[in-house]
């Protein structure tokens, strides 16, 4: 029995032969990334009898229209389909599971499992953490190769993940680059689409800027649904100097067991924050968190250190909250402010350039260059899809950087009281009132 599969173009050619452990694919929309993972999945089952695969997109709906409903009658010679399990079974013995990861308790239903093969379709909509849990799926003791497929457009909860892996190539310890491999497609490229709907690429070409060059252009420097588009390395970020001893310090943090988060700025006087030092570390007790949050304070003055009001809650057992706590180990904290939308609208008024009243020009926040978690994070904050005008809760990874940024903002930044010239009338004027105030206190 036989199966004639659709030629694919350059792109898809460079994926269908790639043999790296990871491989994503993709850029623009219309890159032609489903037809791609359908045909891999296909000439895997074929050349491997027996193999494992796993096709997984957000949610099961997604996988059904944009892989289920075309494998199913294309295979129809091959394989048979089963809609108990969600699985299409080959003649050889081969398997391709279909499923979905809307949220990280959909993962449960892999643990355990082995697959040879997976593909995560529309990768940018996952989490690194449900990235990292199904690529420990992929094992087995078989002679079949063990790969990790991913497509991928710019944005999503995704983008800075995929974006640091595959487009940046930056990696942490027991990450091996040569494992990774990223094949840029473009609508251009396919041009069987193009000749099916020439109108599609008309109307990439009309989105506004920001989604043009994300969507069109496959740049992943730009996010669509960034929550601050505002941010920018080239107005925020400095290169680290000593803060003036008469600029005020700040510290705010958010806490909890997976993660501490703080930031340390310093006020210049002119109502403006310069965030000069960060701290994210997970697994932390109270009394821990506040040492070392201490130890890097050694020798400043802080004003206050900013806090959300969760940590005042009472503990049930010790009738003690978690500001008690910090508190005893030498941190005290000062209550502000956790609404969420006003916070996130201070920050945003922070970021944009205003004029000083000693005739300089520049935005009331800016970053140190060795803040790179801020740097990292702030940018990859998405709009949360129910609420736009609030930040999405995830990836959690994060999000707790950005948390301790929005208490620091959450008041603007004291002023210093800057003195005026007074002319000799207006002094007159003062002495007069002063007299005659002195003369009625007498009497």
């Amino acid at each position: 029995m036989t199966i004639t599969l659709p030629r694919p173009f350059s792109a898809q050619k460079e994926f269908l032969t790639a043999t790296s452990r990871y491989v994503a694919y993709g850029g623009s929309r219309g890159g032609g990334k489903s037809f791609a993972v359908r045909e891999k999945a296909i000439l895997l089952a074929l050349r491997y009898p027996g193999i494992r695969i796993l096709l997984l997109r957000r949610t099961y709906p997604e996988v059904y229209e944009n892989h289920i409903k075309t494998l199913v009658p294309q295979t129809a010679r091959i394989a048979a389909y089963r809609d108990s399990d969600k699985s299409l079974t080959f003649q050889n013995g081969s398997r391709i599971k279909f499923g979905y990861c809307a949220c990280d308790g959909d993962l449960t239903q892999y643990q355990g499992v082995e697959y040879d093969v997976i593909f995560l379709d529309e990768a940018t909509q996952f989490t690194e953490r449900q990235f990292r849990f199904l690529s420990a799926s992929v094992r087995g003791v078989n002679s079949f190769p063990k790969r990790f497929y991913l497509t991928c457009n710019p944005g999503g909860v995704g983008h800075g993940w995929v974006k640091r892996l595959f487009i940046d190539r930056i990696y942490r310890p027991g990450e091996d680059p040569a494992d990774y491999a990223f094949i840029r497609a473009g609508v251009r490229d396919n041009l069987p689409l193009l000749s099916a709907d020439p109108a599609y690429l008309a109307a990439l070409e009309t989105l506004p800027p920001d989604l043009r060059a994300a969507w069109l252009d496959g740049n992943w420097d730009v996010l669509a649904g960034q929550y601050f588009p505002e941010f920018s390395l080239r107005t925020h970020v400095c290169e680290p100097f000593s803060p003036p001893p008469e600029w005020k310090r700040y510290r705010a943090i958010d806490y909890g067991l997976d993660m501490l988060a703080v930031v340390w700025a310093a006020a210049d006087g002119r109502g403006a924050l310069w965030v000069y030092r960060e701290l994210c570390r997970p697994g932390l007790i109270v009394s821990v968190a506040a040492e070392e949050i201490a130890r890097l304070s050694a020798g400043e003055r802080i004003e206050r250190t900013f806090a959300p009001p969760d940590l005042w809650s009472r503990q049930k057992d010790s009738g003690r909250s978690m500001a008690d706590l910090f508190f005893e180990n030498g941190v005290p904290l000062s209550r502000t402010s956790a609404e969420r939308i006003q916070g996130w609208m201070q920050l945003k008024e922070m970021l944009a350039e205003r004029d000083f009243p000693d005739g300089t020009r520049g935005p009331s926040l800016t970053v140190f260059s060795t803040c790179r978690e801020l740097i990292r994070c702030l940018p990859q904050l998405m709009r949360d899809e129910k609420d736009p005008c609030d930040a999405a809760l995830t990836p959690h990874e994060i999000t707790h950087i950005c948390d301790a940024l929005r208490y620091l903002c959450a008041d603007p930044p004291p002023k210093s009281r800057e003195k005026r010239p007074v002319s000799w009338e207006e002094e007159h004027r003062r002495k007069v009132i002063g007299r005659c105030r002195r003369r009625e206190r007498r009497l």
